[in-house]
């Protein structure tokens, strides 16, 4: 069965479209991330979802059941926002159950449930405490604890760890994996943090301006992408673009490929953890080092090629400084090829 299901969703503010078409099939049980540069519609299709904007075409189903016309309270989601949204005068056990109260929940299940949440987050001993005695983290866990005891057919969040300093982000992040894995319940998350993307989602979708780039598994994003802006947005450091009608360098590679119609190919994509640094005879490019970051484990160059583009390097060898000239390779041939559509040639 299908957890949730958009079909042709359309969204648009006074002639403005904000979702453009949007068509998605999301397992029940899957864990599916949104992501995209700010702007792009991916807390506005969550919000859609929700309920709290109305759709201007199209159609959207939660468990086979189309629930464009029901209220949000009505449609089996819960929603974690960004802000924690507690009330401030209640302690957590009180904040967790009130939704339960107002339902009229009997006294008895609402604990037995404020209980099982709690004790899956890990915070039974927080239950008397008021939210200002509270971390960022702990807030953040009693909203989620909040969601999870409405039992929803499905879990909206969205950008639930924005405010949380990088440990606490990292920490959070893995309590929401193992919840997820405990729940085996569909859900739906925003971020624009891309290691939040790779390591929760089953799959994600990749939006920008409205339009779904891309829908799939971390790995089918980041190894085969779509067209350039996937490519571009998935992985980090971004990927390299350089284009062929200013550099002989990309020609060359081009024209050792195994593409059928070379003459097709407009950029040619390198990652930087692909670029191995390498002697002058095995080049695949030259140029000049303009500046090092150094970050531990790893080096980061930024080179000049000879066309005067700028590409990064990722590489454990940290012999080189800025000026220095560099020979670079990508010793697996893992070159990406895109047409004058910025569609990928696979």
């Amino acid at each position: 069965m299908l957890g949730v299901e958009l079909k042709n969703v359309v969204k648009a503010y006074e002639g403005t479209t904000i979702i453009q078409g949007a068509n998605l099939q999301i397992k029940k049980g899957e864990f599916v991330v949104f992501v995209g540069p700010s702007g792009c519609g991916k807390s506005t299709l969550m919000r859609t979802i929700a309920g709290l904007e109305e759709i201007t075409s199209g159609e959207i189903s939660i468990h086979g059941e189309v629930i464009n016309d029901t209220p949000p309270s009505k449609r089996g989601v819960a929603m974690v926002f960004q802000s924690y949204a507690l009330y401030p005068h209640m302690n957590v056990y009180d904040n967790m159950s009130f939704s339960l109260k107002l339902q009229k929940v009997p006294k008895a299940e609402i604990d037995q449930r404020v209980q099982k949440a709690a004790k899956s987050l890990q915070m039974t001993n927080l239950l008397d405490r008021l939210p200002k005695n509270l971390s960022g983290g702990q807030r953040q866990r009693v909203a989620i604890g909040r969601a999870i005891i409405r039992e929803p057919k499905v879990f909206l969040f969205d950008e639930p760890l924005s405010n949380l300093d990088a440990n606490l982000r990292s920490n959070t992040r893995i309590e929401i994996a193992k919840l997820h894995k405990h729940l085996e319940a569909t859900m739906l998350y925003v971020t624009h943090d891309q290691v939040e993307a790779m390591t929760l989602a089953d799959r994600i979708v990749v939006l920008n301006k409205g339009v779904i780039q891309q829908f799939g598994s971390p790995d089918e994003l980041y190894n085969s992408p779509d067209n350039l802006f996937v490519a571009g947005f998935i992985g980090s450091p971004k990927m390299n673009f350089i284009e062929t009608s200013n550099s002989n360098e990309a020609k060359n590679i081009v024209e050792k490929s195994d593409i059928d119609n070379k003459a097709s190919v407009k950029t040619v994509g390198v990652r930087p953890e692909h670029i191995d640094l390498c002697q002058r005879d095995e080049a695949d490019f030259t140029g000049t080092v303009d500046l090092v970051e150094h970050l531990g484990e790893y080096v980061i160059y930024y080179v000049s090629l000879s066309n005067e583009q700028l590409i990064t390097v990722k590489s454990v060898q940290d012999h080189l400084k800025v000026g220095d000239e560099i020979f670079i390779n990508s010793a697996d041939k893992r070159f990406y090829f895109f047409d004058n559509d910025d569609k990928a040639i696979k």
